[in-house]
């Protein structure tokens, strides 16, 4: 009887020691760093490599400046944009892309005129429907 008494209390003991014990936070601490410097924009999946003059539509610019994508995209709520993923890495383009900190070339516009869109996205790389 003494054996089932301390292994009843040896029991209990280790109850409480377990319910008493500190609960583990689980947390994630997620740094995206800062937003590349791409004269025409970045593809919107990571590495975020600078994406070439004609990718991006001119939606996607204010006042010449590129509003963003994926993890730094600050453009309105409800955002659709017109790309060309003729020019993305993965889709096969091989030609030439700036590098991050790289000036716009002049005489590159963003007007509608220069550009042929194939494919409409959302600014966290989503591709949409296109409705037209």
């Amino acid at each position: 009887m003494n054996r089932l008494k301390c292994l009843a209390l040896t029991v209990v003991g280790g109850i409480c020691f377990l319910s008493a014990a500190p609960k583990a936070q689980a947390g994630v601490d997620i740094s995206i760093g800062v937003e590349p410097a791409c004269p025409y924009g970045y593809y919107d999946y990571a590495p975020y490599a600078c994406a070439p003059y004609g990718y991006y539509g001119p939606e996607w610019f204010s006042g010449g400046v590129f509003i963003g994508t994926g993890p730094w995209f600050h453009g309105p709520a409800h955002f659709n944009g017109q790309v060309d993923n003729h020019f993305d890495v993965r889709h096969g383009y091989r030609g030439p892309a700036p590098h991050s900190g790289d000036k716009a070339e002049e005489g590159k516009s963003f007007d509608k005129g220069n550009f042929h869109g194939n494919e409409t996205r959302d600014g966290h790389g989503h591709a949409q429907e296109d409705k037209h």
